[in-house]
């Protein structure tokens, strides 16, 4: 059995705010206890002690919209690649991720889907979402047109399915027909339904709500804008408190005033940062493949070579979590709230991650006092070990 490690002298994120000079003690794969002050010096040899004065220590990220990084995709490669995309944002701090698909071929999407299964099955990933194929042609983005389709609950059943459990949410155009219908029918089993790349007037979105819907999908970005006199659908998801709203903080998809505005009104409790990640995250420019579409990533930006619609993000959560820090000014508390808590609760995983508690699982994130990620621990392994003077 690994030795019990004590992480101490940090300033450690609680569920009830910020402790500094605190303390958290890992046994195993969990947290066993959190202090507010230095542990006392644990029995010689029985303990690994690392000390983190002058760092931040914060739950390990969560990711529930995330197609790929590490130069893989999660939309279409192979279990191997998968892992490898899994592992590249590990190293960024993301200790728990969703797969996200992108729109293809029904049936190609469903055989890929149980190759994700398995991943998550093993505990590789946290589940699959689904964005696309049945979103709006009006608000398509990077998906190919002539894969779209009507969200038919038949179909949508079949996603489902193809996921043995492990469906953790789709994106739908809600005001499509069938739309309703299908978000019924994912709530039924248990399965996220959120609303995105969709052409939805206000009185539609709140339809969807009321149906069951749940999520913002990249909150802003690919649905219309927000109007005085037609509000659409972010005055809709805004507003009500059942509407969990993801963000994608990178600079490029949101104006920061955008992101103010969200925590405003939505508040800490219902803001999810998400990457929304295509391969280049963590790998660099150059051409790449979004299903079937190609991308070109220039200066770190995703934009499909035809067309120039911005094509995912090549974001990492680390990244996410320091520019909230400092270019948008927002208390630590509320960021880790939205790279951990948040979503944690979202995927209904928060009783073994998202916060650093006793009993949860010792995922764990070490920045520095610039906010610059120096440790990462996954199941009290250090997946990137702190390199300490």
């Amino acid at each position: 059995m690994a030795p019990t490690k004590v992480l101490t002298g940090a300033r450690v994120v609680l569920p009830t705010g910020t402790v500094d000079g605190g303390s958290v003690t890992v046994e195993g794969t969990r947290i066993a206890s959190t202090a507010p002050g230095a542990s006392p010096s644990p029995v010689e040899g029985a303990a690994q002690t690392v000390d983190l004065r002058g760092h931040w220590l914060v739950p390990g990220f969560v990711d529930i919209h995330n197609h790929g990084g590490g130069g893989v995709s999660f939309a279409g490669g192979t279990a191997e690649d998968v892992l490898q995309g899994v592992h590249t944002h590990l190293r960024h701090g993301t200790t728990t991720v969703v797969a996200s698909a992108v729109t293809g071929d029904l049936d190609f999407l469903a055989r890929h889907a149980g190759m994700l299964a398995e991943l998550a099955q093993q505990g590789d990933i946290a589940g699959i979402h689904f964005e696309g194929p049945f979103i709006s042609p009006c608000r398509k983005g990077a998906h190919d047109e002539s894969l779209l389709r009507d969200p038919d609950p038949a179909e949508v059943r079949k996603l489902i399915d193809a996921a043995h459990g492990h469906a953790r949410m789709m994106t739908l155009a809600t005001e499509l027909p069938g739309g309703l219908d299908s978000v019924r029918l994912l709530v039924e089993h248990g399965v996220i339904a959120a609303v995105g790349h969709t052409d939805a007037t206000y009185e539609q979105t709140v339809a969807a709500v009321d149906a069951g819907a749940t999520v913002a999908t990249h909150l802003f970005n690919a649905m219309p804008p927000l109007g005085h006199r037609a509000p659409g659908p972010i005055a809709a998801l805004l507003e009500d408190e059942r509407v969990t709203v993801e963000l994608i903080n990178d600079g490029t998809h949101l104006h920061p005033a955008a992101l103010q505005l969200a925590f405003h009104h939505a508040g800490r409790d219902r803001v999810a940062f998400i990457t929304d990640a295509m391969d280049a995250a963590g790998f660099g420019d150059g051409r790449y493949m979004l299903g079937p579409m190609e991308v070109e990533v220039a200066d770190g930006v995703a934009r499909l070579v035809e067309g120039g619609s911005i094509a995912g993000s090549t974001l990492t959560l680390d990244r996410a979590f320091k520019r909230a820090a400092t270019v948008d000014g927002l208390p630590v508390e509320d960021v880790v709230a939205a790279v951990s808590a948040n979503p944690a609760r979202l995927l209904g995983l928060d009783d073994r991650v998202g916060s650093l508690e006793p009993g949860k699982d010792a995922d764990l994130v070490v920045l520095d006092d610039a906010f610059e990620l120096v440790g990462v621990m996954r199941k009290g392994e250090w997946a990137v070990a702190p390199q300490l003077a």
